[in-house]
């Protein structure tokens, strides 16, 4: 698929010379059978960071040529491989690019451009390798009762089989910088490479901090169930591991 220009994306010409904010930033949103989310996702992404490539990992419902008419660049796998698959494909598209930074990012609407923006400018101001979203340092996601307890239960095992300390181990919505970026190979492409990422990640020795986000749980996602069978899937891959 060729890629668009910026006028067909719908991006401001500017002067030459002039610093695009976020321009060494790629997005990467792993992309399955999304079609009637992604439009928004996108154009909500492209005025603060620029760059956004989806991985299409065997969508049957055009939502690839959606993401891409909407802006985004596009990766295609020609069959379904697993979330992680997804992301180590747009690590490498991010990489061959020179990002200085990779921020992980749902397709289904759940992730705030607020919150990446933000994760981004503290992983700059600090000098941070790695920011992870975490959706239990303050009050503002409701989970629900039971996907909270799935939630912190798969935590809890994530901490101890990895021996670090985060308080929401598996939020898709992460800021990786480029010299970490480097050190990932994603094996897992099942759910559990949320815990293969954090593993990948703690080796660097690099320095890493969470930042407050809100998980937005719309009528469409739990509609598609994913709120809670998510977690679940989460906590049966770290289980049989």
């Amino acid at each position: 698929m060729t890629e668009p220009s910026d006028a067909q994306l719908g991006h401001e010409e500017r002067p030459a010379g002039t610093q695009i904010p976020n321009s060494d930033v790629w997005v990467v949103i792993p992309l399955y059978n999304e079609a009637t989310v992604i439009s928004g996702v996108i154009t909500g992404l492209l005025p603060t960071f620029p760059n956004v490539v989806c991985v299409d990992d065997g969508s049957r419902d055009g939502g690839a040529l959606i993401a891409y008419r909407a802006g985004a660049r596009i990766v295609t796998h020609p069959i379904n491989l697993g979330q992680g698959a997804a992301l180590q494909t747009g690590f490498e598209y991010a990489r061959e690019r020179g990002a200085s930074f990779v921020v992980t990012f749902d397709a289904d609407g759940q992730h705030r451009v607020e919150d990446a923006e933000k994760m981004v400018q503290r992983a700059r101001k600090e000098d941070l390798a790695i920011v992870f979203g975490s959706r239990f340092l303050d009050n503002r996601t409701k989970p629900g009762a039971l996907k909270k307890i799935v939630l912190k239960t798969a935590v809890a095992v994530t901490n101890w089989t990895t021996k670090t300390r985060l308080t929401d181990a598996h939020n898709g919505l992460r800021v990786i910088r480029q010299d970490a970026l480097r050190q990932i190979q994603l094996k897992q492409d099942r759910m559990a490479h949320g815990t293969e990422i954090i593993v990948q990640l703690g080796r660097t020795r690099l320095p890493y901090a969470e930042e407050p986000v809100e998980v937005l749980y719309t009528e469409y996602s739990k509609a598609k169930g994913q709120s809670l069978l998510n977690s679940v899937n989460i906590l049966i891959d770290l289980l049989i591991r």
